[in-house]
């Protein structure tokens, strides 16, 4: 069914009647198209179902184009990023179009999915302003965190299981909540294989995200465990290029403090909670999908 996602998605661009979008498109990377297998795992593979799967994605990747630029990532899954490739301006302007198609295409399928899913965009949008924020000083407030990462990356997930629901005539509230759970530890997951993976798994540098600046679970829990002179040490590392002494120092105080563990398991269990709502509907599918996401190497 994924294939008839790819289908109507490569319709809607060139509907767009621009040979430069759709070369630039075709350039694009493609990731598992999870919140499209969300849709069509709760709604089935009727035209409704597509269609939205097919804006899901479109507004997921325009959401990527535009944290490439505000990330300055010049790679994305191990291939040169759209804006490394033709400059932020050309990416930000993709990401636009994406953006505009995918709303104009909302408004063909249903009042219901629209609003919800364009909710999650304003949410999104709001969480990308958040991690900018957040990126400028060491954030130890894991409510913060949460909040940032629900917003960034959980709202859109947790709409795709809404809207699924909706197309398929089944209460939203416990799909949303499987996908808003989903979504949290997902982004959970990413942060701690940011450095956990290696850089080649990554497709890039380990620890980027401390760098960066984004202070992600294990440095808040790291920071609430280290006496004062290591907290000190650790927040003199934020945003700095990291040397491989200074990246050992701080694997190594995470591997003490076992902060790794922690973090993965408050993800474990916000998928078991998810697991357990799906399990309880009868949803075996949706339960697979949830485990394949923790148990993932990226």
């Amino acid at each position: 069914m994924i294939s008839a996602v790819e289908r109507k998605i490569e319709q809607f661009i060139i509907e767009l009647d621009d040979a430069e979008v759709m070369s630039l498109y075709n350039q694009l990377p493609f990731g598992k198209r999870l919140r499209a297998k969300l849709i069509l795992k709760i709604a089935g593979n009727s035209l409704s179902a597509i269609k939205t799967a097919g804006v899901v994605e479109m507004i997921h990747t325009a959401s990527l184009l535009h944290d490439d630029v505000i990330d300055d990532a010049y790679t994305r899954r191990s291939k040169p990023s759209i804006n490394a490739i033709y400059g932020d301006k050309t990416a930000i302007m993709l990401g636009d179009i994406l953006y505009s198609k995918g709303f104009l295409e909302l408004n063909n399928i249903s009042l219901e999915v629209s609003k919800m899913v364009s909710n999650a965009v304003i949410q999104l949008s709001l969480g990308e302003l958040k991690d900018v924020s957040l990126s400028k000083a060491f954030n130890i407030d894991r409510d913060i965190y949460l909040k940032m990462i629900y917003q960034k990356t959980a709202s859109l997930m947790e709409a795709s299981a809404g809207a699924g629901a909706l197309l398929a005539n089944k209460p939203p509230k416990p799909y949303m909540t499987y996908g808003c759970n989903l979504g949290i530890a997902f982004q959970m997951i990413d942060d701690i294989l940011d450095i956990t993976a290696d850089s080649t798994t990554l497709g890039k540098p380990a620890l980027h995200d401390f760098e960066e600046g984004k202070t992600t679970l294990p440095y808040i829990y790291l920071y609430e465990k280290l006496d004062k002179e290591d907290k000190a040490k650790l927040k003199s590392l934020h945003t700095k290029k990291l040397s491989t002494d200074e990246q050992n120092w701080i694997k190594s105080k995470m591997s003490e403090h076992q902060v790794i563990e922690q973090s993965y398991g408050e993800a474990k269990l916000l998928i078991e909670e998810a697991i357990s709502l799906m399990n309880d509907r009868g949803e075996s599918g949706l339960s697979k999908i949830a485990i394949d996401m923790i148990d993932r190497s990226f």
